[in-house]
């Protein structure tokens, strides 16, 4: 996160993350999945920006941004109102557990596209918690605002926090990584987004396979060759059946001299990983060109909070 205050007034910019590796390990009895994953925080972002008042209401005013760092205008789709949406559930959740009546403004500039596996709106609902955290003068410490992100989503814990991280459980376990390869990448979002719980309902658990060892150690060497090469996703199957765009993008990107490509979290969006900037320019340029939806270039983040 990119946090600025200026009074009562917060700004942060909250980026998008990327699934390198993403394992199924089995159903639990209370309806989730057991899963490994390794996610890391990439250069796409929404903007929000949160103001106290004293009018008593929590309210959420959204618009579409042009793309931070890509080249294009990421496209939101259509976002829940009321209760529905996660930015207005986490402030509610952290004003009754400070036993308050304060009101807050919150912009969303959204540029994260939306059903898109993106974590945008995961990344968002972790600003809310940091934000109100200040402005509520709440003083919970990393691990009381984790157990708050983990009640609003499996992904919120991770936004929470810098760089890559292995996520496991449901993916509220989460394990920081050191320094791994910085990755450019081209991200396409085709039209049609995916539900996350359909596309779990028809994924297969594999109960592990044991390839993380391998790709946290490829990692720690900066062998790029050995780490892109061990990338997947066991989400990648059950979408490919529920969206003929997924067969398309990595039909396209196999057209192209990517080092790796395969799909993000519960999808659609897929990604490829470039050789470098340039490489990702020339890749996004050539996918842009089949219209195959919003393309961005991009890179990964090796830290992504900032506390100014």
């Amino acid at each position: 996160m990119r946090i600025r205050q200026n009074g009562s007034t917060i700004r942060i910019d909250c980026p998008a993350k990327l699934n390198l590796y993403l394992d199924i390990l089995s159903r639990r009895s209370d309806g989730y999945h057991e899963l490994e994953t390794l996610m890391v925080p990439i250069t796409i972002f929404d903007t929000l920006i949160f103001s106290a008042n004293r009018s008593g209401r929590i309210q959420l005013r959204c618009r579409h941004g042009h793309g931070r760092d890509s080249a294009t205008t990421g496209s939101a789709g259509d976002l829940p109102h009321g209760m529905d949406n996660i930015v207005l559930k986490a402030a509610e959740q952290m004003r009754q557990g400070a036993d308050s009546s304060a009101g807050l403004l919150v912009t969303l500039v959204k540029r994260i596209p939306s059903a898109a596996g993106l974590g945008g709106a995961s990344s968002d609902a972790a600003a809310t918690l940091m934000a109100t955290n200040r402005l509520w003068s709440r003083g919970l410490d990393e691990s009381q605002l984790a157990d708050e992100a983990a009640r609003l989503g499996s992904d919120v814990p991770f936004f929470l926090g810098s760089g890559a991280a292995v996520c496991r459980g449901r993916g509220e376990n989460i394990t920081r990584l050191g320094t791994i390869p910085r990755l450019h990448m081209v991200v396409v979002k085709p039209p049609v987004g995916l539900s996350t719980p359909t596309v779990f309902q028809r994924c297969t658990p594999t109960g592990g396979m044991g390839k993380l060892p391998a790709l946290l150690a490829a990692a720690e060497q900066s062998n790029v060759s050995r780490f892109t090469g061990l990338f997947c996703n066991q989400l990648q199957p059950a979408a490919d059946q529920l969206s003929p765009w997924i067969a398309r993008l990595r039909n396209a990107f196999d057209q192209t001299d990517v080092l790796a490509h395969q799909m993000t979290g519960s999808g659609s969006s897929y990604f490829g990983v470039c050789r470098h900037a340039s490489h990702a320019r020339r890749v996004a340029n050539q996918i842009r060109s089949a219209r195959l939806g919003t393309v961005y270039a991009t890179t990964t983040m090796t830290k992504h909070y900032r506390n100014n």
